[in-house]
């Protein structure tokens, strides 16, 4: 059985710039690359409640095409601030995929997603589910 987000795989065909542009984004640098830092065909990042894994692969190791439009599943992210968050995305080069929905009959929820620069959908969303888990965890 599924039992929880454990690494999400983005593709680049210039990972170095993939890796400076999600490490502009997330504040933090990516812990591993192989087979170098120098000349990465994959880079990782750990982040986040509960240290989810994103990681960037050279496209060209790729199961499926590639290539300049957005393609891939949507993993939405939580963030607390939707609104801040997407233009941050907006800020730093990404391009609006669908723009802030409410998900549900004012249940809280609400979406919102943009391609990076390179090609992948990067969903974000404010879920009350998430910060209920969160919260039961800490108790």
């Amino acid at each position: 059985m599924l039992r929880g987000l454990a690494t999400v795989s983005f593709y680049a065909s210039d990972v170095k710039a993939a890796r400076r542009w999600y490490e502009e984004l997330l504040g933090i640098e990516a812990y591993y690359a192989v087979p170098t830092a120098e000349e990465p065909a994959y880079v990782e990042f750990r982040f986040g409640d509960f240290q989810c894994e994103l990681g960037i692969i050279d496209a060209k190791y790729a199961t499926h095409q590639v290539g300049p439009t957005a393609a891939g599943a949507i993993v939405n992210w939580h963030v607390d601030d939707l609104e801040g968050t997407l233009a941050r995305l907006l800020e730093l080069g990404a391009t609006l995929n669908e723009g802030i929905v409410e998900r549900g009959n004012n249940t809280g929820f609400r979406t919102a997603s943009v391609v990076d620069p390179f090609g992948n959908l990067i969903g974000i969303m404010n879920n009350p589910h998430y910060l209920q888990i969160l919260a039961e965890l800490k108790a």
